[in-house]
């Protein structure tokens, strides 16, 4: 597994700049996902399975490309 996190922050236009969104595989090999908005002390956080990650990943791909 390789050693990584990647962070998204929110953008300039919806002023949620200072929020971020954590994304890791973590030991049970689950896909970490965490969103902190820097209103609550602690981020909230969810975990999801490889095959749950895979049918986000294309709700995401489908609704990106309902975009302008």
């Amino acid at each position: 597994m390789s050693n990584h996190k990647i962070v998204f922050y929110g953008s300039e236009k919806s002023e949620t700049e200072q929020f971020t969104l954590n994304l890791f595989a973590n030991i049970h090999n689950n896909i970490y996902i965490c969103i902190n908005s820097g209103i609550n002390e602690e981020p909230d956080f969810i975990c999801l399975d490889k095959n749950t990650a895979i049918k986000l990943s294309r709700v995401l791909k489908c609704e990106i490309s309902k975009l302008d």
